[in-house]
């Protein structure tokens, strides 16, 4: 057991872990875009190790050759962003406070933190006043959240007590989705009892996006009570559904509108970007990931909705040790968790630090690197840019067929200068690029330019 009688243990970790971490963040845009297997012991230790600085020490010594680079300014994989000083300086703050943000009651600070963040989102985003809001652990999470309060919402008005007699008898509830959402809408579905075979797919178009003609001619065939899911920001081509339309189309259908906006929504915060996302704000409810554009680490799921009753009813769980606030945000009401840390934090000290304009250069930033990774690319003979670049999100094709393609894309990875991901896109292979990055920089990109052609010779020279 610990010794709890001298120095603070706490301090000592806090400060073998800032001294263990600080090189890695000093070197880290330096770093190769590479990492290595680990080996970690397999036995459970019998008794206490270490003084907790150097058990801290020794973690980090065998952690470090498997610890990619990821928040450096040239790793393009995955739209996975990187975290901002504000971001990060908050995640040192939530683990030393360690704050339980379930009920006001345990963490008044961080309730009122949920409680203006999820109004400056809103108000950022350009979505009405209003909103609920709930802090989940990623897009999946969100998307699962509004769906559960329109299952709730539609159930209800169907006349059907959904949490006294579930869903087994309850009137049908039709999803219709695009032939290219993401797998988080399936997935989400699926906790939700939805399976594949329910849904009514609706083709996209060359760019990923919703037909919304399809749409129109689909809903009519419809039975209600349906949700329309719409997809704001397309994960291999960046492109957003037209969601004027789709919101026109849904409301005359009666139907709930959501949004997956895990990829796209921080477009919104600029308004050069914004005109691509315009009608979303009349959906119901709308699924976000802030550490995709916004830079605030992970764990940073946000999810939206307009009918707050719903949502609540769909999340919310009651017991009598559990002092519900009439006054104040209890942050369990809105997320399928009890015990949750105050992940708000890390966006509202962004949003904080950044303001209204520093967010629109941020996110403008990267949509205009990738527009310059387009560029250059397309320059080199042989390279073919597959995607119309509207936002942060790039596919690239290499003649030869799909084995160049995944031979550029591993000498790539393996050069350490860079790192993209591949994809499957219009059924052939592509590499994929997604800038999303705060530290990125032109040079960066005119760095990894240049060696994706080098790479790109050598796969084609063999």
């Amino acid at each position: 057991m610990a010794d709890v009688t001298g120095p603070d243990p706490s301090v000592a970790a806090f400060a073998a872990a800032v001294a263990t971490a600080t090189p890695f963040l000093a070197g880290v845009r330096g770093l190769p875009t590479t990492a290595g297997p680990v080996e970690l012991p397999r036995t459970l230790p019998e008794g206490p190790g270490p003084d907790v600085a150097a058990a801290v020490h020794h973690l980090a010594r065998d952690l470090a050759p498997g610890i990619m680079p990821s928040p450096g300014p040239r790793y393009f994989g995955f739209v996975t962003g990187g975290t901002l000083p504000p971001a990060l300086a908050a995640e040192v703050l939530v683990g030393a406070w360690d704050q339980n943000v379930a009920l006001a009651a345990m963490s008044p600070a961080l309730a009122e933190v949920e409680s203006v963040t999820a109004e400056w989102v809103a108000d950022l985003l350009g979505l009405p006043a209003g909103l609920s809001a709930g802090f989940v652990t990623g897009a999946t999470m969100a998307n699962w959240t509004a769906l559960a309060a329109a299952r709730h919402d539609l159930l209800t008005a169907a006349g059907w007590d959904l949490e006294a007699d579930g869903m087994a008898g309850s009137p049908p509830i039709t999803v219709v989705v695009g032939a290219e959402r993401h797998s988080a809408i399936d997935l989400s579905l699926r906790y939700l009892g939805f399976g594949r075979s329910q849904l009514v797919v609706v083709p996209a178009d060359d760019q990923g996006r919703m037909d919304a003609a399809a749409l129109a001619h689909t809903m009519p065939t419809v039975a209600a009570p349906a949700i329309v899911c719409a997809q704001a920001g397309n994960v291999n081509s960046g492109s957003i559904d037209p969601m004027d339309t789709i919101s026109d189309i849904a409301r005359a259908a009666g139907a709930w509108l959501h949004v997956d906006a895990a990829v796209g929504a921080w477009l919104a915060a600029s308004t050069r970007l914004r005109p691509q996302l315009a009608g979303w704000e009349r959906a119901d409810s709308w699924a976000l990931d802030a550490h995709k554009g916004l830079n605030t680490g992970y764990d940073s799921g946000i999810v939206l909705t307009a009918h707050p009753a719903s949502h609540r009813a769909a999340t919310q769980a009651t017991a009598a040790y559990l002092p519900a606030s009439a006054d104040h945000r209890d942050g369990s009401a809105w997320t399928p968790e009890g015990s949750r840390r105050g992940r708000a934090l890390g966006v509202y000290a962004v949003l904080r630090q950044l303001g209204r304009s520093g967010v629109a250069d941020l996110v403008e930033r990267q949509c205009d690197l990738a527009a310059r990774f387009a560029e250059g690319l397309a320059r080199i003979p042989g390279v073919t840019v597959a995607n119309e670049v509207t936002a942060n999100q790039v596919l690239v094709r290499f003649a030869g067929g799909d084995a160049v393609t995944h031979r550029v894309v591993a000498l790539v990875q393996e050069g350490g200068v860079c790192w993209m991901g591949g994809t499957r896109w219009r059924d052939a292979a592509c590499m994929r690029i997604s800038v999303s990055n705060w530290m990125t920089t032109p040079a960066d990109v005119d760095r990894a330019i240049d060696e994706v052609s080098r790479c790109w010779a050598e796969a084609h020279s063999r």
